[in-house]
């Protein structure tokens, strides 16, 4: 389990391959929660390469000193990270 923000990751490994590459992150809140987004992309057995990037923002709890995933979103693809985007933009516009 991971004690401090830097040390949470997405990556993951299985069987010696890197099946969820985590290529950046971005800590959107920090303290007892804590919030971060994550760019990764998997890895597709059967083409043996790593597929199109992806988005996952991920809310974990500190607790007895150990950073625990309580919930997550998964943004499957460009389109829809560029969706969400846009609709956020539309809302936090003055």
């Amino acid at each position: 389990m991971a004690e401090t923000i830097d040390e949470l990751t997405i990556s993951y490994t299985e069987d010696g391959i890197e099946t969820t590459k985590e290529l950046d992150k971005k800590v959107l809140s920090k303290g007892a929660w804590s919030t971060i987004i994550y760019r990764y992309q998997d890895w597709n057995r059967s083409k043996e390469e790593y597929g199109p990037e992806k988005y996952t923002i991920r809310r974990y709890q500190k607790r007895n000193g150990e950073y625990m995933q309580k919930s997550k979103f998964n943004i499957s693809s460009k389109d829809q990270a560029k969706s969400v985007i846009e609709a956020l933009q539309g809302w936090t516009e003055d």
